[in-house]
């Protein structure tokens, strides 16, 4: 059974983060963050929208990062909440910190698709 991060578990995570990395901490939009932790369980007329770990990443992923929840910190937030998510359900990374950070920054850029997303995770984690 797919283990999902709650909307309070993020917050949490982003509190941690601008605590240990600097930024400024606050949420920009309640809503946004609920929207963002549901969008990987989304379904629509009883399937799956993200059916597999990888695509419900990837949705997790670019939710945070692209609906800006928070006042700061919200690629910082966003990738780390994916990491954790997948290590929740099993999987690690193998992706360097400036991989990591340069995938991001392209999420944020738009210059990943939702597609090229899941590849990307694929490819680095084991």
């Amino acid at each position: 059974m797919t283990q999902y991060l709650s909307a309070e578990q993020i917050l949490f995570i982003h509190a941690r983060l601008i605590e240990e990395t600097g930024g400024e901490s606050g949420i920009y939009d309640l809503g946004l963050l609920r929207s963002a932790a549901a969008r990987p369980q989304a379904t629509f007329d009883q399937q799956e929208l993200h059916p597999d770990i990888f695509s419900k990443a990837a949705a997790l992923l670019e939710s945070l990062v692209n609906n800006h929840p928070f006042v700061d910190g919200n690629k910082r937030t966003g990738i780390t909440s994916t990491v954790l998510f997948l290590q929740a359900n099993g999987y690690q990374f193998s992706a360097s910190q400036e991989d990591l950070a340069a995938f991001t920054l392209a999420v944020a850029k738009g210059a990943e698709t939702l597609e090229s997303m899941v590849v990307w995770l694929k490819a680095h984690t084991l």
